[in-house]
């Protein structure tokens, strides 16, 4: 009963935890999203220059470190790496097109519908049918070259990078960029945020929560289990929503949102394919490289490239929509990822394994 139970409160203390942020500080819908955190952290370092949208994350440093701490003391730290590196940090770039296209990662989907936002169940559909893409894809084969072991400094890297950005948050804040209105100025304490992200870091990695490969394997190997944390997360979410005054329902007036269905639709189909592409949704890869990962870490650099590249030329979308060089990028990325999965699936060297 109690192993039957672990993923619906995990998806449970993921809803809880988002509303609290938000409660005290965070945009609405948004206690957690990668995408939308790696880009505010972006804009903190000056890798971008939408001021709206520079901060320095405490839930993204928390994440990271709570993965290491709690593989570190499970004994399950274990650094790997070399699993075709570029293709990876391409593929993250991809990723967070997508994201920044809908305007959120697949745990700001579900918290978004949790908090009554329409807009995002448009977006589930089409993570599904990405991740649909995807299992197309794996069953023909795709995988990418195999992981090695690596030294543990690969697998310290970004940690260490962690604990210098939230030195310098403490204690040389000049050093960053802070927003002044706009989603980046709206923050929980930091303490708390920090607090929360590392809770959720070693839930994470202790549980495996994966946004992508719950319903990738519920596809392709019949096992449902992982989608009781998301049916937990929505139904918790929801009725925390409500009591603490934050459900809207609705397509109009969403936080951080737009209403463009096909966009939305589309934004997430690119997410869930190329999730699957990466072997884990954003949230996974954060985890995977704080518990001494390499080949998630290039991916989360990836993503981090991806929001540079996204806000620095205009491809991100905004509460009034999509813009004309994010639909272009739209199609530019959804091609390199078929291309990525085109070649690894049908045209690999024989022994390549993943």
């Amino acid at each position: 009963m109690v192993e039957k139970m672990r993923l619906p409160l995990v998806g449970a203390l993921t809803a809880i935890i988002s509303i609290v942020l938000v409660h005290f500080g965070n945009p609405a819908n948004m206690g957690f999203c990668i995408a939308c955190f790696l880009r505010d952290t972006a804009g903190a370092l000056g890798m971008h220059g939408a001021s709206a949208v520079q901060y320095v994350r405490p839930e993204v440093i928390g994440i990271i470190l709570g993965a290491l701490i709690v593989s570190l003391a499970r004994r399950e730290f274990a650094p790997k790496g070399g699993s075709a590196p570029v293709t990876r940090f391409v593929l993250g770039a991809c990723v967070m097109v997508g994201a920044l296209i809908f305007l959120g990662c697949p745990l700001r989907m579900l918290l978004r519908i949790a908090g009554g936002d329409l807009n995002a169940i448009i977006g589930l559909t089409g993570f599904v049918v990405g991740i649909l893409a995807g299992v197309f894809f794996l069953k023909k084969g795709y995988s990418l070259k195999r992981s090695y072991t690596v030294s543990k400094t690969d697998g310290f890297a970004l940690p260490v990078m962690s604990l210098l950005l939230l030195a310098a948050l403490i204690f040389f804040p000049a050093l960053l960029l802070f927003s002044e209105a706009g989603p980046g100025s709206m923050r929980a304490p930091m303490v708390m945020a920090l607090v929360a992200g590392l809770v959720m870091g070693g839930v994470g990695f202790v549980s495996r929560l994966c946004f992508a490969g719950g319903i990738r394997d519920s596809i392709f190997f019949k096992n449902f289990g992982m989608l009781s944390a998301f049916i937990a997360l929505l139904v918790v979410g929801i009725i925390g929503n409500l009591i603490a005054g934050q459900f809207n329902l609705g397509f109009e007036g969403q936080a951080v949102a737009h209403t463009e269905w096909l966009w939305n639709f589309l934004g997430l189909a690119l997410v869930g394919f190329g999730s699957v592409l990466l072997g884990g949704c954003p949230f996974r890869q954060v985890v995977l490289a704080g518990s001494g990962n390499s080949d998630s870490t290039v991916s989360v650099f990836g993503m981090i490239f991806g929001a540079v590249l996204a806000h620095n030329f205009t491809l991100a979308s905004s509460g009034a929509g999509t813009t004309p060089n994010g639909r272009v990028a739209f199609f530019i990325a959804a091609a390199i990822m078929v291309a990525v999965a085109v070649f690894n699936t049908f045209f690999k060297k024989e022994g390549a394994k993943a």
